[in-house]
């Protein structure tokens, strides 16, 4: 005969079974929550870099890319059209003033040069015998002038005498008018006879001028033709080293062709490009901030082209200390143009992580854990980017590139 369950025993079994079941489940949780922890993304702190927000001041940049260029370069152009027989130095070689940089062939040159010098010695004969001449022509008119001015006299002197003997009745009166009329004969053609000797020797003194004008402008051809003929024997105008040498022997060159570069790499500059969208904020005198790897080097935008070409603008940063050994010719770099300043912002250490004003998902550091959060960025320098929202001073947030990681909404970070 069955007996019958007391209530308080069925009470006792079903907590009991209610205790095995809810144990069970906690027991199933803690495996889940085990093994989610176990498998849970984790990050090194020796692998990344943590940034904490801070409130401060921000100078406004935009950037631009660049490029380190020597300071001085000079172009060293053929003075002629020839070709080039002999190569004494090569690209990277340094040079002192006057150093031999290659040889072009000179002999048409010479030649033009020394029949030049034949008609130099030509025209400066011609002209000793036009001043002789001319010399000679005016010594002839003066003492032509001189014999008249006697002959002159002379006839004062007659008519002088033929009137005081008709004062005393030993004369006639038409002797007198005689010699009146021979004095007043000659005095005309002694005034005819002087003008042409004044204007004679004005005609002279300009033809002279003349002469020697055109002997002058034979003389500044022939200077230059000298000149050219020096600068055909192409030297190094000062010193530096070669960025630049056309090597080619026996290669034809035109004249004002580029044969060499010389460089003075010892001071540097920076030649840059920025997109035409930023073109009101550069101008000429702004400070600009060129970063070259880890190296910063101050500098003052000191040309700015006055036209974009294919949507950039180009400009040159003259650098404060030009001549740094982190300086080498043809490294990239990045140029940031200080615009304006913000302070008393939140900022966060700039990183690549950052690429324009916009939102953004950064993981933020929560006791072990990294919490994605949505954060909005605005401005930034080289060194900062200001935060506008989602971020209070003092968070840590993770910059570094962790991959495909990054997909996840939490990591776990590991000190160790």
């Amino acid at each position: 005969m069955d007996r019958k369950i007391s209530k308080q025993q069925l009470r006792r079994e079903k907590t009991t079974m209610l205790l095995k079941w809810g144990g069970g489940i906690i027991i199933f949780c803690g495996m889940i929550f085990f093994i989610s922890k176990l498998f849970q993304p984790v990050v090194h702190a020796s692998d990344v870099f943590l940034e904490k927000v801070d409130v401060g001041n921000i100078d406004i940049t935009v950037s631009a890319s660049g490029k380190v260029v020597p300071a001085f370069e000079e172009i060293i152009n053929s003075p002629i059209s020839s070709r080039i027989l002999e190569v004494y130095k090569k690209s990277g070689d340094k040079v002192e003033v006057g150093t031999p940089i290659l040889k072009l062939d000179l002999q048409s040159v010479k030649v033009n040069y020394d029949k030049m010098l034949d008609e130099e010695a030509m025209k400066l004969l011609q002209m000793e015998q036009f001043k002789l001449q001319n010399k000679s022509r005016i010594s002839g008119m003066a003492l032509k002038l001189k014999v008249q001015e006697m002959e002159l006299n002379r006839k004062k002197v007659v008519l002088h005498n033929e009137k005081y003997l008709d004062s005393l009745g030993a004369g006639t009166l038409d002797r007198v008018r005689q010699a009146e009329m021979n004095l007043k004969v000659s005095e005309l053609q002694f005034h005819e006879d002087e003008q042409s000797y004044k204007n004679e020797k004005a005609l002279i003194i300009s033809n002279e001028k003349v002469k020697n004008l055109e002997l002058n402008i034979f003389q500044k051809g022939l200077s230059e033709m000298r000149r050219t003929l020096e600068d055909a024997q192409i030297r190094a105008p000062r010193a530096g080293v070669l960025s630049f040498v056309s090597t080619e022997i026996g290669s034809q060159v035109s004249s004002g062709s580029k044969i060499a570069i010389l460089s003075d790499l010892s001071h540097f500059k920076v030649e840059g490009g920025i997109a035409d969208s930023y073109g009101d904020r550069i101008s000429v005198g702004r400070i600009a901030i060129v970063k070259i790897g880890e190296s910063i080097h101050e500098g003052m935008v000191s040309n700015l082209a006055p036209i974009s070409q294919n949507g950039v603008i180009n400009f040159s940063v003259q650098l404060k200390v030009d001549n740094d050994s982190t300086l080498r010719s043809g490294l990239n770099c990045e140029v940031y143009i200080i615009d304006s300043r913000k302070e008393n912002v939140l900022r966060l250490a700039n990183g690549k992580y950052y690429s324009g004003k916009g939102e953004y998902e950064l993981f933020v550091l929560n006791g072990d854990m990294l919490h994605k959060r949505v954060v909005r960025l605005g401005d930034c320098n080289y060194d900062y980017v200001e935060v506008l929202d989602g971020l209070l001073e003092g968070d840590e947030v993770l910059t570094s590139d962790i991959g495909s990681k990054k997909n996840k909404s939490k990591l776990k970070y590991k000190k160790e």
